[in-house]
């Protein structure tokens, strides 16, 4: 006699049903502006798709919601590719947008 714990049935897919799994890549910052950036990663990442970034901007960290507007290969060094990638901020709360002019601020200040 066997007990299922799981509040809710499962149900089976009956034919093909795909999904995504997200997972946080390290990147580097190259470029910031109140409306983007441009990274570097070991990920390709495809054209206009949207991504949750998570930016740590000197004391304050953010997450903000990016979509890609280029990417393409930058390095290739052995078995190590590079790419580089622009994207595009979407829907910036005040809250991170003013911590990102904030650190905007200290870099041209140099603070």
């Amino acid at each position: 006699m066997s007990f299922d714990k799981r509040i809710d049935e499962r149900v089976p897919i009956l034919g093909e049903l795909h999904g995504e799994i997200m997972v946080f890549q390290p990147m580097m910052l190259k470029e910031i502006s109140r409306g983007g950036l441009t990274v570097e990663s070991r990920t390709p990442l495809h054209l206009n798709s949207s991504h949750d970034l998570r930016l740590t901007l000197a004391e304050t960290s953010v997450v903000v919601k990016a979509r890609v507007v280029h990417s393409r290969i930058s390095d290739v060094h052995q078995d190590v590719v590079t790419y580089r990638t622009g994207l595009e901020f979407l829907d910036v709360s005040e809250r991170t947008d003013a911590a990102i002019a904030d650190f905007l601020d200290k870099l041209k200040t140099g603070a």
